[in-house]
């Protein structure tokens, strides 16, 4: 069987929070089922070296970094869900492992990807022995083919009830009028649906350590061939979203996502002081 690839940052995504399942205790994002997804035969010869450099302690922040904006997506979906919300959408879903772990039995969830990515996750999948729920679709969206609400309607999402999407590491990578045309969709949703994602500042506001830090991240993906491109302040993305149909708005910076999710640990895990990107949720 010719198998799909994922990108690269949806791998090294996965890989960070496999690590940090087995690197720091106790996890903030109790997430057992990615670690059985990758192994040798999935991710290929690589494997151990990846999963060895993810969890040194240079790789912390990386951790850091990919587990609390998953917990903190994941939180503010438990919040929607406790309001009523019955369907769940993530976008760019690469290598998530929510629909295996979802604790509301209720709960629709649909996958968002490109169709090779989807079809290497399905082969992941099937290797590991990891069921596929009976309350979660699997949405195979070619963005160069069929618009995002296009998809939606394929797949069955009722688009005239509330929903909850997630948007993770994802952002960044967009043009323009890739992004406006998501959250217009998203914003075309029922009051009660809401959208979390993180993104990232413009370069050139940064101080000079946090652009050190941020240049060579950029290298990194550009070299993977998933470059950076597109860049909000906090002001800018509060006007994206009015404009799109969201009528509350909440943005958390570093120190508050430590406050949340890193307060108190005897190990010291914490977000760095990069701060070259912002978490945020809107709602409609």
């Amino acid at each position: 069987m010719l198998i799909g690839k994922p990108s690269t940052t949806a791998l090294r995504v996965a890989l960070r929070r496999a690590a940090h399942q087995l690197a720091d205790h106790p996890p903030v994002l109790n997430d057992p089922i990615t670690a059985r997804l990758l192994t040798p035969e999935t991710v290929g010869p690589s494997f151990a070296r990846d999963l060895e450099r993810a969890m040194h302690p240079v790789g912390q922040d990386f951790r850091c970094m990919m587990a609390a904006r998953s917990r903190y997506a994941e939180d503010q979906l438990a919040a929607s869900v406790a309001a009523g919300v019955g369907q769940y959408v993530v976008l760019g879903a690469g290598l998530d492992t929510f629909a295996y772990r979802n604790p509301f039995a209720e709960l629709r969830v649909f996958e968002v990807d490109f169709p090779a990515t989807q079809e290497w996750k399905r082969w992941v999948l099937e290797t590991a022995g990891v069921a596929v729920p009976g309350n979660l679709t699997f949405a195979a969206v070619d963005f160069e083919h069929q618009t995002l609400a296009e998809g939606l309607r394929k797949a069955r999402v009722d688009a005239s009830q509330p929903a909850f999407f997630s948007w993770l590491g994802v952002v960044p990578y967009l043009t323009l009028p890739a992004f406006r045309a998501t959250l217009a969709t998203v914003g075309g949703f029922p009051v009660g649906s809401a959208v979390s994602f993180d993104y990232a500042f413009p370069p050139e506001t940064l101080n000079a350590e946090r652009r050190l830090i941020y240049d060579r991240l950029a290298a990194r993906v550009a070299a993977a061939g998933e470059p950076f491109q597109l860049f909000f302040t906090a002001e800018q993305m509060e006007t994206e979203f009015r404009e799109a149909g969201f009528h509350r708005v909440e943005q958390v910076g570093t120190d508050e996502m430590n406050r949340r999710y890193f307060a108190d640990r005897a190990d010291g895990l914490k977000l760095s002081d990069a701060r070259f990107g912002i978490w945020t949720t809107a709602w409609v």
